[in-house]
């Protein structure tokens, strides 16, 4: 009687559901247990975020749940560290289309963003925040944390290559305004894209490149300087009429371009 047993393979020696598991690479196996998190925080909540429901939901035993995590908070952790990785690489696709020295068209696509952010989640189930204020408050802190280093590492030094940057304490002013916004946008999902940059713009001192204000911080200094003028067709004037043309519909870049050098010395 011959030995079958040596000719079945490692694979056909172990159920059909483990032998699709010995298939996936590690990072495959660790995906799954992560989508596991999220669906049963998602169904069940997370007061019922247990290894065992983690584990049953991926298919997979104890053990390799903690080849991986350490416990469910760490998952939880790498759920919402994956979350950032999803909003941090939409700033940087942002960032990366962007004009440099288009300051308004910056604020045009970035208050939009925010919001797009706020309400996609990047699969970060919202039972994940809204059932624990101790867990939003640290994704929260880590969300605004790395996107305010982001954008001090990147926007900001463009910005300073070619203007004057007039606050003080940067990546603290950007902490607090990303902060601010990611909650008040959380709390008032339907403020208008227009409110938002203006938000940002005043926090930041860079209103003066908008078309909305430009031309009335110009004409606010025009009633200082106009005393120096010789008459009605004095230089500031001409500025007055150049202004006023372009707030007429001028291209982006001459809107927030032409008038910089007498804000910003």
């Amino acid at each position: 009687m011959s030995n079958n047993t040596a000719d079945i393979s490692v694979v056909d020696a172990v159920p059909a559901s483990d032998s699709a598991a010995k298939r996936l690479t590690g990072d495959e196996r660790r995906r799954e247990i992560l989508d596991a998190v999220r669906t049963v925080s998602s169904e069940l909540g997370v007061s019922h975020l247990s290894v065992s429901a983690v584990t049953k939901r991926a298919g997979c035993t104890r053990s390799l749940f903690y080849h991986y995590f350490a416990d469910m908070d760490a998952a939880v952790t790498a759920v919402m560290d994956e979350a950032i990785d999803g909003f941090i690489s939409e700033l940087e696709q942002w960032n990366a289309g962007r004009t440099v020295g288009d300051i308004e068209g910056a604020l045009d696509t970035v208050a939009p963003l925010f919001k797009r952010l706020v309400a996609s989640g990047h699969e970060l189930p919202s039972t994940l925040t809204s059932s624990s204020g101790a867990l939003y408050g640290g994704f929260l802190h880590n969300v605004v944390q790395r996107v305010a280093q982001y954008i001090c590492d990147t926007t900001v030094v463009d910005f300073v290559a070619h203007h004057e940057l007039r606050i003080d304490h940067v990546y603290e002013t950007f902490y607090t305004l990303i902060m601010g916004l990611l909650m008040y946008i959380r709390t008032h999902p339907d403020v208008p894209d227009e409110t938002v940059k203006e938000i940002i713009a005043s926090t930041l001192h860079i209103e003066g490149y908008t078309a909305k204000y430009s031309c009335s911080l110009v004409g606010s200094e025009m009633g200082i300087r106009d005393s120096l003028s010789t008459g009605p067709a004095g230089p500031w004037s001409l500025l007055a009429s150049s202004c006023s043309t372009r707030s007429a519909g001028a291209p982006s870049w001459a809107r927030q371009s032409s008038l910089a050098w007498l804000r910003w010395p």
